[in-house]
């Protein structure tokens, strides 16, 4: 795989994707697999941020199959009814990219069922998303979940696990993109297991040129004006999302594999496998973050489908 490129991604026509997030890598990822003659239904919170990233897409790619559809991942009701309006308009998905986040707020801030926000939109919101369409992916389809490389300080904190007893900002965005990370390749093992034919994969961006840090911690704050001020510490938003576009369309690409850039300390560079921190290779803690993450979001996995409904 060295030095993959957009230009590497396979011919895309009929297939289907879904890409959450409608800027930065989302609208990256969205504008590739357009560009390769996939429909894509890019899914956002904000209507007219979405409509701007159609309309930049089409602009580009004249011959785009590409809607934008509401979708806000820190509420379980707008989860439920965006997969329900795409199983109206789509028998079958081939592609489903869980992309979209949120960074870093300085205050603890709950969505709207009550968690955490970073945990609720980064990994709760996606672990309901890809239960609702789980029917609708057929055979051999790619989820491609999306990690950070703050994933390696990120601990599952059970006792709490949605801050409610003490909030640091980064511990809670570490632990949401862990979660991330481990959901995928608990997937992947369930999805083996089962018979699915759903192809799991986690993937990362490095660090990338997106507008996470400016719209989370704000402009002003370390990590804002780092990325304001130090611009070169941080690689183009199209480079960072090659390792979720490998990992959704390259022919070699396995799943339970997790895919980075390939550069110093996974920072910037080309796809390549990425280190899977040791904390996210605990297979019971990660069986129990399914159950609790069930739980939290009182979405169950189709019958059979789910280790804990399997005795």
């Amino acid at each position: 795989m060295a030095r993959w490129t957009q230009a590497d991604i396979p011919p895309q026509q009929g297939r289907t994707a879904i890409v959450t997030g409608t800027g930065g890598l989302g609208f990256e990822d969205a504008l590739a697999l357009a560009r390769a003659g996939a429909t894509v239904v890019l899914a956002g919170r904000n209507p007219a941020k979405g409509a701007g990233a159609v309309a930049r897409i089409r602009t580009a790619v004249p011959s785009a199959d590409i809607r934008f559809e509401d979708l806000d991942l820190a509420s379980l009701a707008s989860v439920a009814a965006f997969a329900a309006r795409v199983a109206e308009r789509h028998g079958t998905i081939d592609m489903l990219i869980n992309n979209a986040g949120v960074m870093v707020p300085p205050r603890r801030e709950s969505t709207a069922d009550g968690f955490e926000l970073q945990l609720g939109t980064n990994h709760l919101g996606h672990f309901a998303l890809t239960a609702h369409l789980l029917p609708l992916l057929r055979q051999g389809a790619r989820v491609v979940s999306v990690s950070s490389v703050a994933a390696r300080a990120g601990v599952i904190d059970f006792a709490d696990l949605n801050a409610t007893q003490a909030y640091a900002a980064m511990k809670a965005y570490a632990q949401s993109k862990l979660a991330c990370l481990m959901f995928a390749l608990e997937l992947q093992r369930r999805s083996e297991a089962q018979g699915w034919g759903v192809v799991s994969i986690a993937s990362h961006p490095g660090v990338a040129r997106t507008d996470l840090l400016h719209n989370g911690p704000g402009r002003r704050s370390a990590y804002g004006l780092a990325r304001t001020l130090l611009p070169f510490l941080f690689q183009p938003a199209d480079r960072g999302a090659l390792p979720t576009l490998y990992a959704a369309t390259a022919p070699d690409a396995v799943g339970g594999a997790y895919y980075g850039p390939d550069g110093i300390a996974e920072v910037r560079g080309y796809p390549t496998l990425a280190k899977v921190p040791p904390q996210a290779l605990d297979e019971d803690a990660a069986a129990r973050l399914w159950q609790v993450s069930e739980a939290l979001t009182g979405v169950c996995f189709p019958d059979g489908m789910s280790r804990s409904h399997a005795a």
